[in-house]
């Protein structure tokens, strides 16, 4: 009676025994050797999974790079309507980027300390 609630312990599955059945099985096998390719196929070849991913993955790098380009070219659009009309910036832009100076006027240039 004590039998019937308790499980017997088989120990660990016999892996030859089970590849044995498998191939003995036609259909079982046939089966194997058609679907096996195919996933293996769906999944690493040129059009797989994988790959997709992979495509996915530059694609959304790429938007990135092009919405950080569309700001960029933003900011020199209002740069470039600031140079246009603003001579404050214009002066600005001139002493700063090309270390110009007006008529008169004595630029000392400070190194820093080494």
């Amino acid at each position: 009676m004590d039998n019937l609630f308790y499980r017997k312990n088989k120990g660990r599955p016999d892996l030859r025994a089970l590849v044995r059945k498998i191939l003995r099985n036609r259909r079982l096998m046939l089966i194997l050797i058609i679907t096996l390719p195919m996933a293996g196929f769906v999944v690493f070849g040129n059009h797989g999974i994988l790959h997709r991913i992979r495509l996915q993955q530059k694609k959304t790098e790429l938007e990135m790079q092009i919405r950080e380009g569309e700001a960029q070219q933003k900011a020199l659009e209002q740069e470039i309507k600031k140079l246009d009309s603003d001579k404050a910036e214009i002066e600005k832009v001139a002493r700063e980027k090309h270390h110009m100076a007006r008529e008169g006027e004595q630029v000392y240039r400070v190194t820093p300390a080494k």
